[in-house]
């Protein structure tokens, strides 16, 4: 009797651990929608608040609001302490991924908002995964799988449905340009970005708050002396906060704590559920309708992108 006593004690044990993993493992997968959500919605109050605000100074405002919040928590003692002891070298690679990522990337961004529809510009911001194989390969001696060669086919063919015949009207070409821009400098962040964290030495808010400040200023000042400092209503003022703090400071940090728990393929699925989640945020607050030869475009070119974010993990 006591063998089986222990042996369903055991069972229990085990089971209830097993609960306990499913259950971490949905919280993070909730907790991720939300924050592709969250990012989704971006787009979608940009759009709304380009009626008011300059592209490039909405973008600058966004993340120097960010910034501001995030100083607390990085003027502890223990960050003072790393930034203290970062050499030349390192300040000039956090310095420069400031410029590339906030102040290009992101001033990029929302210019293409401002002369293209959300969906058009978060479809040719797919390209990032595919143009960051490529670096890798020059930069970092990171060789794509054949996988990632077979899905950079696969997204080819979906950006083929979905802009032929190309509609080249107006600001379109411009703004296609401009995205593309974004594409090269975001794919030199990512690349940048993990050559700075792959050693671990500097922690990421150390190195995120320091980035986004350098940038975020870089960008915001000159674009005030061009553009001018608008006049926000209350609604654009509250809009922006909420992108600043909730989209910004607090999705990241909830992104990266479900990485504790997700793996890459589950992260990058899910983040690639960003392209439908805009196209049906856009149709229902914009007004930009979607045809179903471009919605089969956006499923194969999202497929494509995450076959090349996708990597297999070694066997064990």
């Amino acid at each position: 009797m006591t063998g089986v006593c222990n042996l369903s004690c055991i069972f229990h044990k085990i089971t209830l651990k097993e609960l306990s993993i499913k259950s971490a493992q949905l919280k993070s997968v909730l907790q991720a929608l939300l924050v592709t959500f969250l990012w989704s919605s971006s787009f979608i109050i940009i759009k709304i608040g380009l009626k008011e605000i300059p592209p490039l100074v909405f973008a600058g405002l966004r993340y120097v609001i960010a910034f501001t919040f995030l100083l607390p928590l990085f003027l502890k003692t223990e960050n003072v302490k790393v930034v203290k002891s970062l050499s030349k070298k390192d300040w000039i690679k956090i310095s420069a991924l400031g410029i590339i990522f906030y102040s290009l990337t992101q001033g990029a961004q929302f210019l293409g908002l401002s002369l293209l529809p959300s969906v058009t510009v978060s479809l040719i911001l797919n390209f990032t995964p595919i143009v960051v194989a490529l670096m890798a390969i020059l930069f970092i001696n990171e060789y794509p799988t054949v996988q990632q060669w077979a899905g950079t086919a696969l997204f080819i063919c979906g950006i083929v449905i979905c802009f032929i015949p190309a509609d080249l009207s107006g600001g379109r070409i411009i703004g296609i340009i401009v995205m593309l821009f974004g594409v090269l400098a975001n794919a030199g962040a990512a690349v940048l970005g993990r050559d700075i964290n792959r050693e671990g030495r500097i922690p990421v808010l150390v190195i995120t708050t320091i980035s986004m400040g350098i940038g975020s200023l870089l960008l915001l000042i000159p674009a005030i002396a061009v553009q001018g400092f608008p006049s926000l209503s209350l609604v654009n003022f509250l809009l922006l906060l909420w992108m600043a703090v909730i989209n910004t400071a607090f999705a990241f940090t909830l992104w990266n704590h479900t990485l504790k728990t997700l793996s890459a393929m589950e992260s990058s699925i899910i983040n690639g559920t960003m392209l439908i989640q805009i196209g049906i945020l856009a149709w229902i607050f914009l007004g930009e309708e979607i045809t179903v030869k471009e919605l089969m475009g956006m499923v194969i070119a999202a497929t494509g992108a995450l076959l090349v974010q996708i990597k297999k993990r070694p066997q064990s």
